[in-house]
Formats: structure tokens, C-alpha cells, sequence
């Protein structure tokens, strides 16, 4: 059974920032930053861990993200301000950070901007700072084909976002599952045939998808644009879980990364991929980011 709990944060600026709490609410507290497309329920993965450990999982929702407000124009560095403001709501001085896919960057800018309140950061199939990349071989074909587009064609980026929309925030039937898993890496098609993961990793997607195209979009331009600092500046410790059969981000972008973070320790695990990899070690991660 899922202790999933609901909140609201209203901002100093008025801005309302969604978040649900997982596991033991009297646990030690780890900020989660979901992955891309996808929005706070994504941290559904993370709750009969975190309650055997006795962690306090905060999942919220980025800006534009489901239920929080769309913010223009926002950037990376925009977001540490709300983790301060969220943590303060919450009376957490410090914290740990769990981020997954497309909340690495996220996890990064907080533990670079707040080094005296961050403990530690565990990333799981995490992205790289893709403007700093030095071969984009490593992402995905459709990934490649997005960041072109946004380049090039960015208007047409932009307006093919809101023609997808109402397809993406559809729930599927049931019986298209088949078919999607049949995409996947076996080992991803594998661990989510378990009902509780898929809904967490696509259920999360379709409503990001469906409370707005553009703040999906926001989130997306940022992973194309300089984060506005350098992995190299990074002091707090950093554990970075991938597998090996990863196509989202390769084992070989994932080592770039790691090699650039001076206190990272970074474990790569065969027959695993994107999906799999926080699907069936997130009791390990999570004990492992606590005895960090």
C-alpha cells in the first residue's frame, strides 16, 4: 500500500509548487526530483523502501509540472531557491537528494547552490550536462533528434510539443502495454511489467503531459542549455547508479559524468537499464544514500 501524502508550498512570490510525501514521515528526508516527461507520482518507486528504511521521501513537482504553477523563462538556477524555500516550509536543514533520469540536473544545481544543507545525492540513469557533452552518440536517437530540432527548427519544436498533447495525456488502455514494453530493453520490459512501476514511470508522464505541453517544454529546454556552473564545482558526495544497457544515456555518458565530480562514486550494473535500474536496486540506493 502506497503512503502517498499531498501538499501544497506557496511560494514568497505567490507561485504554487505540488508535492506528495512517500514512505516514513518521520524519516530521514530525501528531496526526490522526478525524471522527463513525467511529474511527482514518479516517486511511487520509492515507497517500500523508503519505508522499510525509514526515509521521508518529498517528490514535488517542477514549475509547469502537473499541478504547479507554469513559471516563464525559468532555468535551472531557478530551482535551488524552491528547494530552500520547500525545505524551510518543511523545518529540513538538512537533507539528502534522489534523483532519477531527467532530475539529475536538478539534483546537481541544488547540492552545487546548497552545500551546507545537502548531505549527499544519489542519481539513477541520470543525464548529463548535455551542453557540455563531448559526443552526443551516447543519447538516444530521439533525444539527438529533439535537441537538433530545438536548434535548428525551434518554433517547430516548439509547436510539435502542443500537437502531441493530447495524445500523451491520454491514459492507454491496458492492452497497449504489450506493445509499448516490446520497445523497451528486455531488462526494462522486464521490470515493468510489475502494475506499481509502470504506473509510476508512465502514469507520472501522462500527467505531466496532460496539466500542460509548455511545461513540459520548459523542462525540456533546459537540458539543451549551459547549466550554469561546472560538475567539477560540486563538493558534495555524489552516488551515481547506472546500467550498463542503458539507451536513454549510455554507460559511456554516465562515466564522462562521473569522472568530472570530484567526491563521486559511481556503480554500473550489467543486465540493467533506464527503467530497471530504479525498479529493482532502489532499496540498495537508498541505503546507500543514507550511509553517505
Amino acid at each position: 500500500m502506497i503512503s502517498a501524502r499531498d501538499n501544497v508550498l506557496t511560494r514568497d512570490n505567490g507561485e504554487q509548487v505540488a508535492f506528495t510525501e512517500y514512505g516514513d514521515p518521520r524519516g530521514e528526508p530525501v528531496i526526490f526530483c522526478h525524471g522527463w516527461p513525467s511529474s511527482r507520482t514518479m516517486a511511487e518507486l520509492t515507497d517500500d523502501a523508503a519505508r522499510e528504511l525509514h526515509v521521508r521521501i518529498i517528490s514535488p513537482d517542477r514549475p509547469g509540472i502537473a499541478d504547479s504553477t507554469l513559471v516563464a523563462g525559468r532555468k535551472l538556477l531557478d530551482w535551488p531557491p524552491l528547494v530552500r524555500e520547500l525545505t524551510n516550509f518543511l523545518g529540513m536543514e538538512k537533507f539528502r537528494i534522489l534523483a532519477i533520469s531527467g532530475g539529475a540536473p536538478y539534483a546537481y544545481a541544488t547540492a552545487w547552490a546548497m552545500p551546507e544543507r545537502v548531505l549527499a545525492v544519489a542519481v539513477v540513469s541520470g543525464a548529463p550536462d548535455i551542453a557540455e557533452l563531448s559526443d552526443h552518440s551516447g543519447l538516444l536517437g530521439l533525444y539527438r533528434l529533439m535537441l537538433s530540432a530545438y536548434r535548428k527548427f525551434p518554433r517547430l519544436s516548439r509547436w510539435s510539443f502542443r500537437f502531441v498533447r493530447p495524445l500523451l495525456s491520454l491514459r492507454p488502455p491496458r492492452h497497449s502495454r504489450t506493445a509499448l514494453l516490446k520497445l523497451l530493453q528486455p531488462c526494462d520490459a522486464i521490470a515493468l511489467r510489475d502494475d506499481r512501476a509502470f504506473d509510476a514511470c508512465f502514469e507520472s508522464q501522462r500527467r505531466a503531459w496532460e496539466a500542460s505541453a509548455d511545461g513540459v517544454l520548459a523542462d525540456a529546454e533546459i537540458y539543451a542549455q549551459p547549466w550554469g556552473f561546472s560538475l567539477e564545482e560540486i563538493r558534495v558526495p555524489v552516488r551515481l547508479w547506472h546500467g550498463n544497457s542503458d539507451r536513454s544515456f549510455s554507460a559511456a555518458v554516465a562515466r564522462e559524468t562521473a569522472a568530472k565530480i570530484p567526491n563521486c562514486r559511481a556503480r554500473f550494473i550489467d543486465d540493467a537499464g533506464h527503467y530497471s535500474t530504479p525498479i529493482r536496486y532502489m532499496r540498495d540506493i537508498l541505503a546507500d544514500l543514507l550511509a553517505t
